[in-house]
Protein backbone atom coordinates (compact mmCIF):
# COMPACT_ATOMS: atom_id res chain seq x y z
CA UNK A 1 0.00 0.00 0.00
CA UNK A 2 0.66 3.97 -0.25
CA UNK A 3 0.80 5.33 2.75
CA UNK A 4 1.33 9.08 4.05
CA UNK A 5 1.92 10.36 6.92
CA UNK A 6 0.81 13.80 8.12
CA UNK A 7 3.58 14.63 10.80
CA UNK A 8 7.26 13.76 11.91
CA UNK A 9 7.06 12.98 15.64
CA UNK A 10 7.39 9.58 17.16
CA UNK A 11 3.63 8.11 16.08
CA UNK A 12 4.91 9.14 12.43
CA UNK A 13 8.44 7.66 13.22
CA UNK A 14 7.40 4.20 15.28
CA UNK A 15 4.19 3.33 12.11
CA UNK A 16 5.79 4.67 9.53
CA UNK A 17 9.22 2.14 10.21
CA UNK A 18 6.67 -0.79 11.41
CA UNK A 19 4.37 -0.05 7.97
CA UNK A 20 7.89 0.26 5.89
CA UNK A 21 8.97 -2.93 7.47
CA UNK A 22 5.84 -4.60 6.05
CA UNK A 23 6.47 -3.54 2.52
CA UNK A 24 4.44 -0.39 2.39
CA UNK A 25 5.73 2.54 0.55
CA UNK A 26 5.71 5.43 3.12
CA UNK A 27 6.25 9.29 3.20
CA UNK A 28 6.52 11.25 5.96
CA UNK A 29 5.54 14.83 6.02
CA UNK A 30 6.17 18.17 8.46
CA UNK A 31 5.35 21.46 7.95
CA UNK A 32 2.97 22.68 5.03
CA UNK A 33 4.94 21.50 1.54
CA UNK A 34 5.83 18.31 3.33
CA UNK A 35 2.56 17.72 4.66
CA UNK A 36 0.80 18.17 1.10
CA UNK A 37 3.18 15.93 -0.59
CA UNK A 38 2.52 12.89 2.07
CA UNK A 39 -1.32 13.39 2.00
CA UNK A 40 -0.81 13.12 -2.10
CA UNK A 41 1.43 9.93 -1.50
CA UNK A 42 -0.86 8.56 0.86
CA UNK A 43 -3.20 6.54 -2.07
CA UNK A 44 -4.51 3.76 -0.11
CA UNK A 45 -4.59 5.27 3.46
CA UNK A 46 -3.29 8.70 5.35
CA UNK A 47 -2.08 8.67 8.87
CA UNK A 48 -2.48 11.99 10.89
CA UNK A 49 -0.16 12.18 13.28
CA UNK A 50 0.38 15.53 14.33
CA UNK A 51 -0.51 17.16 18.25
CA UNK A 52 -4.48 17.20 18.53
CA UNK A 53 -4.12 21.29 18.65
CA UNK A 54 -2.57 21.42 15.40
CA UNK A 55 -5.00 18.40 13.57
CA UNK A 56 -8.22 19.74 12.60
CA UNK A 57 -6.77 22.56 11.11
CA UNK A 58 -3.66 20.25 8.90
CA UNK A 59 -7.21 18.13 7.80
CA UNK A 60 -9.00 20.98 6.94
CA UNK A 61 -6.04 22.49 5.37
CA UNK A 62 -5.39 19.53 3.02
CA UNK A 63 -9.15 18.74 2.53
CA UNK A 64 -8.74 18.91 -1.28
CA UNK A 65 -5.90 16.13 -1.03
CA UNK A 66 -7.66 13.98 0.89
CA UNK A 67 -10.76 13.55 -0.68
CA UNK A 68 -11.91 10.37 -1.00
CA UNK A 69 -8.48 9.20 1.19
CA UNK A 70 -8.73 6.60 4.50
CA UNK A 71 -7.34 9.23 6.94
CA UNK A 72 -6.74 7.63 10.22
CA UNK A 73 -6.97 9.76 12.94
CA UNK A 74 -4.46 8.57 16.18
CA UNK A 75 -4.35 11.77 17.69
CA UNK A 76 -5.68 11.97 21.83
CA UNK A 77 -7.14 15.57 22.47
CA UNK A 78 -5.98 15.00 26.35
CA UNK A 79 -4.97 18.44 27.84
CA UNK A 80 -4.08 19.64 31.81
CA UNK A 81 -4.76 17.02 34.73
CA UNK A 82 -5.18 14.55 31.85
CA UNK A 83 -8.86 16.30 30.88
CA UNK A 84 -10.07 15.74 27.44
CA UNK A 85 -10.15 18.99 25.22
CA UNK A 86 -12.99 18.01 23.43
CA UNK A 87 -15.44 17.37 26.52
CA UNK A 88 -18.75 19.02 25.77
CA UNK A 89 -18.75 18.71 22.48
CA UNK A 90 -17.64 16.78 19.02
CA UNK A 91 -14.87 13.91 19.38
CA UNK A 92 -11.79 14.62 17.78
CA UNK A 93 -12.49 12.19 15.23
CA UNK A 94 -15.52 14.03 14.02
CA UNK A 95 -14.00 17.27 14.39
CA UNK A 96 -11.62 16.31 11.80
CA UNK A 97 -13.85 14.38 9.66
CA UNK A 98 -15.78 18.06 9.48
CA UNK A 99 -13.07 19.75 8.41
CA UNK A 100 -12.32 17.01 5.53
CA UNK A 101 -16.23 15.86 4.90
CA UNK A 102 -15.01 13.76 1.92
CA UNK A 103 -12.08 11.84 3.58
CA UNK A 104 -13.22 8.60 4.92
CA UNK A 105 -11.90 8.62 8.70
CA UNK A 106 -10.99 6.11 10.84
CA UNK A 107 -9.91 6.35 15.06
CA UNK A 108 -7.08 3.73 16.10
CA UNK A 109 -3.92 3.48 17.10
CA UNK A 110 -4.28 6.58 19.77
CA UNK A 111 -4.08 3.67 23.26
CA UNK A 112 -0.68 3.06 23.19
CA UNK A 113 2.66 5.18 24.31
CA UNK A 114 5.12 5.43 20.95
CA UNK A 115 7.32 2.87 22.40
CA UNK A 116 4.45 0.51 22.26
CA UNK A 117 4.48 1.09 18.14
CA UNK A 118 8.63 0.15 18.21
CA UNK A 119 8.17 -3.50 19.33
CA UNK A 120 8.07 -5.66 16.50
CA UNK A 121 5.26 -7.51 17.40
CA UNK A 122 4.04 -5.84 20.49
CA UNK A 123 2.96 -9.08 21.96
CA UNK A 124 2.50 -9.44 26.14
CA UNK A 125 2.40 -12.68 27.47
CA UNK A 126 1.86 -14.14 24.71
CA UNK A 127 -1.03 -12.08 23.33
CA UNK A 128 -0.72 -9.88 20.46
CA UNK A 129 -2.05 -6.49 21.08
CA UNK A 130 -5.35 -5.39 20.53
CA UNK A 131 -6.16 -2.14 18.66
CA UNK A 132 -9.85 -0.59 18.34
CA UNK A 133 -11.14 0.85 15.60
CA UNK A 134 -14.06 3.42 15.15
CA UNK A 135 -14.89 4.04 11.72
CA UNK A 136 -18.14 4.33 9.67
CA UNK A 137 -17.33 3.19 6.27
CA UNK A 138 -16.39 -0.95 5.58
CA UNK A 139 -13.66 0.10 3.04
CA UNK A 140 -11.93 2.27 4.79
CA UNK A 141 -11.81 -0.28 7.65
CA UNK A 142 -10.43 -2.88 5.66
CA UNK A 143 -7.12 -1.14 5.01
CA UNK A 144 -6.96 -0.03 8.28
CA UNK A 145 -7.53 -3.54 9.33
CA UNK A 146 -4.76 -4.57 7.23
CA UNK A 147 -2.53 -1.88 7.96
CA UNK A 148 -2.99 -2.73 11.96
CA UNK A 149 -2.28 -6.57 11.16
CA UNK A 150 0.76 -5.84 9.52
CA UNK A 151 2.18 -4.67 12.86
CA UNK A 152 1.68 -7.72 14.42
CA UNK A 153 -1.49 -6.73 16.48
CA UNK A 154 -5.65 -7.68 16.28
CA UNK A 155 -7.96 -4.86 14.93
CA UNK A 156 -11.53 -4.81 17.20
CA UNK A 157 -14.62 -2.84 15.53
CA UNK A 158 -15.22 -0.41 18.42
CA UNK A 159 -18.42 1.04 16.33
CA UNK A 160 -18.98 3.63 14.00
CA UNK A 161 -16.86 7.15 14.28
CA UNK A 162 -19.70 8.59 16.38
CA UNK A 163 -17.94 6.79 19.08
CA UNK A 164 -14.50 7.81 18.82
CA UNK A 165 -15.32 10.29 21.80
CA UNK A 166 -15.23 6.96 23.96
CA UNK A 167 -11.73 5.62 22.70
CA UNK A 168 -10.17 9.40 23.22
CA UNK A 169 -11.51 9.35 26.79
CA UNK A 170 -10.20 5.63 27.49
CA UNK A 171 -6.72 7.08 26.43
CA UNK A 172 -7.26 10.38 28.88
CA UNK A 173 -7.87 7.95 31.42
CA UNK A 174 -5.11 5.18 30.70
CA UNK A 175 -3.07 7.93 30.14
CA UNK A 176 -3.48 9.58 33.91
CA UNK A 177 -3.45 6.12 35.29
CA UNK A 178 0.03 5.48 33.48
CA UNK A 179 1.61 8.79 34.26
CA UNK A 180 -0.42 10.01 37.18
CA UNK A 181 -0.88 6.85 39.44
CA UNK A 182 2.03 4.80 38.19
CA UNK A 183 -0.84 2.08 38.01
CA UNK A 184 -0.78 -1.22 35.72
CA UNK A 185 -4.05 0.26 33.88
CA UNK A 186 -4.55 -3.43 32.13
CA UNK A 187 -5.41 -4.93 35.57
CA UNK A 188 -8.80 -3.11 35.53
CA UNK A 189 -9.91 -5.27 32.49
CA UNK A 190 -10.90 -9.00 34.02
CA UNK A 191 -11.00 -11.87 31.58
CA UNK A 192 -13.94 -12.45 29.16
CA UNK A 193 -15.12 -15.37 30.98
CA UNK A 194 -15.43 -13.43 34.38
CA UNK A 195 -16.26 -10.26 32.43
CA UNK A 196 -19.85 -11.61 30.90
CA UNK A 197 -20.88 -13.00 34.25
Amino acid sequence: MRVGILGTGGMADALGTQWRRAGHEVVTGGRPGGLRRAAEHGADAVLLAVPYEAAVDVAGGLADVLRGRVLIDCTNPVGPDFGLLTAGGPAAAERIAAAAPDAHVVKGFNLCHVGVWRLTPPVFDGRPLAVPLCGDEEAALSVVRRLVRDLGCVPLDAGGLDRAGLLEATAALLIRLWLGEGADAQAISPPPAYAMG
